[in-house]
């Protein structure tokens, strides 16, 4: 992509999994299998083209009070993909790391990411983010209750320090599929000045193609981070 801003931090809101199946007549696990292959896909697209941080919604707080058998489906998910599959992920060649809290996650799943991470620890191409069991107004809290306990008063900078994304800059671009035009309790103390782009294609559909639109349209916007454009 010649004569393109990119941006350094792209993050994604991969929705629609479930709604991509059902309009194929198979089951939720279905779109969500894609959704996990696609993800892959792109994130590799991502890094080749320069992008340096991408960072993936996986599984949120809220999405933990979904049905068992779904819930069961993703942690299968979860097993393939950081377990079987990992191969898939370090060929990236690019630092893994999760944010949330991964200590609801069978045993199996938590010792799986632990051993991906530090496998990944070394890698200097890029970084991904996979954000599990993750939610912004929990991350928050969390970082107060911190900064309550240890009798610390904060300003932004330190404030920074607490969240999970503490030493990673914010995303640039935050990019959502699936028709829904909100952040859904995602990296909202980072996302302050992100810019956003709403995609109505389901995740599973959101092709190269689709993702390359949407940098060039993030590269054609003028980020004044509240400042005022010059005569």
């Amino acid at each position: 992509m010649r004569n393109i801003k990119l941006p350094a931090h792209i993050a994604f809101i991969m929705d629609g999994n479930g709604r991509w199946a059902k309009r194929r007549f198979r089951p939720r696990s279905f779109g969500h299998r894609a959704g996990v292959q696609n993800m892959t896909k792109l994130c590799m697209h991502a890094y080749r083209l320069g992008i340096r941080i991408v960072t993936v919604f996986a599984l949120s707080t809220e999405n933990l009070s979904r049905p068992k058998e779904e819930l069961d489906e993703l942690f299968d998910l979860f097993r393939i993909y950081f377990g079987k599959k990992r191969d898939k992920l370090t060929e990236m060649q690019v630092k893994i790391n999760v944010l949330g809290d991964i200590s609801v996650l069978p045993e199996d799943i938590q010792e799986e990411i632990l051993t991906v991470t530090r496998e990944t620890a070394g890698y200097s191409d890029g970084l991904l983010n996979i954000c599990i069991n993750y939610g912004a107004r929990q991350e928050i809290v969390r970082a107060v209750n911190t900064a309550v306990s240890y009798g610390r008063f904060v300003d932004e900078a330190s404030f920074k320090d607490l969240l999970s994304t503490s030493g990673i800059p914010d995303p640039d671009l935050i990019i959502r599929t699936g028709g829904e035009v909100r952040l859904s309790n995602f990296l909202l103390y980072q996302a302050a000045y992100s810019e956003l782009y709403f995609s109505k294609k389901m995740w599973p559909a959101f092709g190269r193609r689709d993702l390359e639109r949407a940098l060039a349209n993030y590269s054609a916007r003028d980020r004044k981070y509240g400042n005022i454009e010059d005569d």
